[in-house]
């Protein structure tokens, strides 16, 4: 079962709900952990001063905040304390704004809102409510020591909380250059139509699992193979050529036919330019030792 990581109240008006935070998201990656290659111990990090050498004792450890060049101003931990928000226990909706309105760059972590004890009631009252008008709740709440500005929605199922960031944190796209061009080299009429049929052809309703993380799976598999102690051959990189950008008209022509014979899109894409690559001999794992006398590493699948 989820464990709740926050819980306290959601108001709006003068209404209180009684609610809990689960986590929606529990991201999954491989980790690996650094060792010596010549006996597979593990490798300890170890903090040391840049200009003795010596390691430091975490008792001595300060916070600074470089101000210029090997400059800093040191902060102390009981000064940052004293500026940390208010814990409170409250989620006070500020706002509803229209859904449409937040660009979804500005999303972050989100949360399951679930009912505490007592406020399933005014729970699904807000869920409706804000249901009907396709509106969501801007407000703040204070985790763990930090406050976030955070976005309540309404879903089929529940209130879901989502951490925003602010509108600082969020880069311009005028600072990349090449979106300054942008509007310069507009398609033709028949370029655009032929680009609509192409995208009405692969139109299709999303289903998130249909979408996989191959390359960890591939990661996990190489990692079970050597567990069980098979040699893995690293076969030498093909050799890759450059090819010509293809004409934009030929590419889309060629993409909507193979699209509408239920051929493979991927047979009317173009080519990607590649770069040359090295051929590499297969590397010979190194000699292993007994098996008694030391367990495989990662002989055990992780998730995280």
């Amino acid at each position: 079962m989820a464990r709740a990581i926050w819980s306290g109240t959601l108001t709006f008006g003068l209404v209180t709900i009684p609610v809990k935070l689960y986590p929606a998201v529990s991201r999954k990656s491989v980790r690996f952990n650094q060792l010596d290659g010549e006996d597979n111990a593990r490798i300890q990090q170890r903090r040391v001063n840049s200009q003795t050498g010596e390691e430091v004792p975490y008792e001595r450890l300060v916070k600074g905040y470089e101000v210029t060049p090997d400059r800093y101003v040191v902060v102390t931990q009981e000064e940052l304390e004293s500026l940390d928000p208010v814990r409170s226990h409250t989620i006070e909706i500020e706002d509803f704004v229209d859904e449409a309105e937040i660009d979804p760059i500005f999303y972050d972590a989100t949360y399951y809102v679930a009912p505490a004890a007592g406020g399933l009631k005014p729970y699904e009252l807000l869920l409706e409510a804000m249901r009907a008008s396709n509106r969501v709740g801007i407000a703040r709440v204070v985790l763990r020591t930090k406050e976030y500005l955070v976005a309540l929605r309404p879903t089929e199922a529940s209130l879901q909380l989502s951490t925003l960031l602010f509108a600082d944190e969020v880069v311009d796209p005028s600072a990349v250059e090449e979106l300054t061009a942008l509007g310069d080299a507009s398609p033709s009429e028949r370029e655009l139509d032929i680009a609509e049929q192409l995208i009405g052809s692969l139109a299709a309703a999303f289903e998130p699992g249909k979408y996989k993380d191959e390359y960890r799976a591939r990661v996990l598999d190489l990692v079970e193979r050597k567990a069980q102690g098979e040699q893995i051959e690293i076969a030498a990189a093909p050799e890759e050529t450059a090819s010509p950008m293809p004409d934009l008209m030929s590419a889309l022509k060629a993409s909507l036919d193979a699209a509408r014979s239920g051929g493979p899109a991927a047979a009317a894409k173009p080519a990607p330019r590649k770069r040359a690559a090295k051929k590499t001999a297969a590397k010979k794992p190194a000699a292993k030792k007994p098996a008694a006398a030391k367990k495989p590493a990662g002989a055990k699948k992780r998730s995280a």
